[in-house]
C-alpha cells in the first residue's frame, strides 16, 4: 500500500484536436478527433467539479464529466512503455493524463480515497478503461489492450471541493474508506476471471455508477464485448 506521499510532477491540459489524413489506406492514419494531446502547465490551475481550466475532451459520452474530472497516471509507468513500444518520445502526458504522479500506483490507490491537493479536495472514483485512442496516438494497434492487460491504466478523481492546484503539490490522504478496493483490485474485478471480486466491488457506493453497472453484468454472466472500445476504427472490419 501507499508508502510515500504522492506529488504532482507535472500537470497537463489540452483541447481536442483533429488529426489524420482523409482517405488514408492505413486506419491509423485516418481522421480522428481526441483530447489525448495535453501540454504541461506551470503555476496555479483552477480545478472545478468538471475538471481543470483549459482542459477538454472530444467524446463527452465516455470521457470527462464530474465522475472523471481528473485523470492521473503514475510516472513510473512511462519507462515501461518506452521500452515496450520502443518510443523514446513517450513521456509525461503520453496517455492524456492530467496529473503525472510521483509515488503511488494502481496497487496503492483505493476507490473512495479522499485527498487534499492544493486548495482542492478530490476522491478516487474509478480506474481508467482505455479506448482505442492511445493506440492510435502511438501507432500500436495492441496498445490499448496491453494497457488493460498490464493494469497500468491510471485512475480518475471526482472533485469534492474546488480549488487551485499546480505542479509540485502533494496529494495528502485524508480518508480511505475502502482499503481492500485498490485500483488494481478493481481492474482485476472488471477484466479478470474471478466473478466473486466483481460481486464484492459492485456494492461499493463510491465507485462510479457506470463501473458498477458493468460489474453487475459480469456478476450475472453477461459482460459484453471489449473489442469495440479497445480496437474501434483502428482496424478494418
Amino acid at each position: 500500500m501507499q508508502t510515500q506521499t504522492p506529488r504532482i510532477l507535472s500537470l497537463h491540459v489540452g483541447q481536442p484536436r483533429e488529426m489524420g489524413t482523409p482517405g488514408a489506406a492505413d486506419p491509423l492514419e485516418r481522421p480522428w478527433t481526441s483530447g489525448i494531446f495535453k501540454e504541461p502547465v506551470q503555476g496555479p490551475v483552477w480545478l472545478s467539479r468538471t475538471g481543470l481550466a483549459g482542459d477538454g475532451q472530444a467524446d463527452l459520452r465516455v470521457h470527462g464529466g464530474p465522475e472523471k474530472a481528473v485523470f492521473a497516471y503514475a510516472s513510473a509507468h512511462h519507462a515501461f512503455w518506452r521500452e515496450r513500444l520502443g518510443r523514446e518520445d513517450l513521456g509525461p502526458g503520453a496517455f492524456g493524463e492530467n496529473w503525472v504522479l510521483s509515488g503511488g500506483a494502481e496497487d496503492s490507490v483505493c476507490i473512495g480515497d479522499v485527498l487534499k491537493v492544493g486548495s482542492a479536495r478530490v476522491q478516487v472514483s474509478q480506474p481508467r478503461q482505455p479506448c482505442w485512442k492511445p493506440a492510435r496516438r502511438w501507432r500500436s494497434k495492441e496498445l490499448s489492450l496491453l494497457i488493460q492487460q498490464t493494469g497500468r491504466t491510471g485512475w480518475y478523481y471526482r472533485v469534492l471541493e474546488e480549488g487551485e492546484v499546480r505542479a509540485g503539490d502533494t496529494l495528502e490522504l485524508v480518508e480511505r474508506p475502502f482499503p481492500r478496493f485498490t485500483i488494481a483490485f478493481a481492474n482485476h474485478a472488471m477484466h479478470g476471471q474471478h466473478p466473486e471480486d466483481a460481486a464484492a466491488l459492485v456494492d461499493c457506493a463510491l465507485l462510479t455508477p457506470r463501473w458498477r453497472e458493468s460489474l453487475q453484468r459480469r456478476v450475472v454472466g453477461t459482460p459484453g464485448d471489449d473489442r469495440p472500445r479497445l480496437v474501434g476504427p483502428n482496424q478494418d472490419s
